[in-house]
């Protein structure tokens, strides 16, 4: 079974333009047709972003059925946070807080997919797990919000084998975070660059990228047969990020 990933950090929908338009975002969801989208700095009742549910426009205006959000940062009105769109049905979902101290709020959200698509949880259906995170500014956080994240049920019950996304923007200028996820948890970077140490993608800023920031690791039974960033034109003006996108082959779990 053939699955499309795409994660992006939208900006809000508000471009290096400095506009808001979310018509340019949804341009760039429907091009590449993900089976799973996975959007960071998304608002919701927000006056900059004229007070929408923007996962839930984004989800109605590209497709998408099935949508969960996970909301971090309250503002003095409205709020933001991560959405996942999803053809598939969601089984189950939770915001993992991954807010260190006194910096500002910070989350995961989980959402388990029932990707053989009936929406049912009978023995051998196909399932991906797949974590959809934000991680803060300073490496010390990062590294405590990483902790977090494998402490918390959601990760620490998973058997190696399920198939599991972790992706989003790690904010991991230095790939300090890199280390943590191939050589003690087990999972593969999708955005490394072939044939470079520690070299990734960049995907930031959008006009002119430099920094590796948006990131897709997976484990479990699946096989990464392609992996880029987006090139259209569109994406140096919408967001500050470029999106990455990763299709993925996932193996029978029988």
């Amino acid at each position: 079974m053939k699955l499309r990933i795409l994660t992006y950090n939208i900006h809000r929908c508000i471009g290096v333009d400095r506009r808001f338009r979310p018509e340019r975002i949804v341009e760039i969801l429907e091009h590449h047709d993900a089976d799973v989208v996975l959007l960071q700095e998304v608002d919701e009742g927000v006056p900059r972003s004229r007070e929408l549910d923007l996962a839930e426009e984004l989800a109605k205006a590209a497709g998408y059925p099935h949508y969960a959000v996970g909301h971090n940062v309250s503002l003095r009105k409205g709020r933001y946070g991560n959405s996942t769109l999803s053809r598939f049905p969601i089984l189950r979902e939770r915001n993992i807080d991954l807010t260190i101290g006194r910096k500002k709020r910070r989350g995961c959200q989980h959402t388990t997919l029932a990707v053989g698509g009936d929406g049912g949880e009978a023995d051998g259906e196909p399932h991906l797990e797949v974590f959809n995170l934000h991680l803060g500014l300073s490496a010390r956080e990062r590294e405590k919000q990483i902790g977090l994240l494998v402490r918390s049920n959601e990760l620490a019950d998973l058997d190696p084998g399920e198939p599991c996304i972790v992706g989003g923007d790690f904010n991991d200028w230095r790939s300090l975070l890199r280390p943590i996820f191939t050589e003690v948890l087990g999972f593969r970077n999708a955005t490394d660059l072939k044939g470079r140490y520690n070299a990734v993608m960049s995907t930031y800023p959008s006009f002119s990228p430099q920094g590796g920031l948006d990131r897709v690791y997976y484990r479990g039974g699946l096989h990464l047969e392609n992996a880029r960033t987006c090139r259209l034109q569109l994406t140096k003006v919408a967001s500050d990020h470029r999106p990455v996108i990763c299709d993925f082959r996932l193996r029978s779990q029988n």
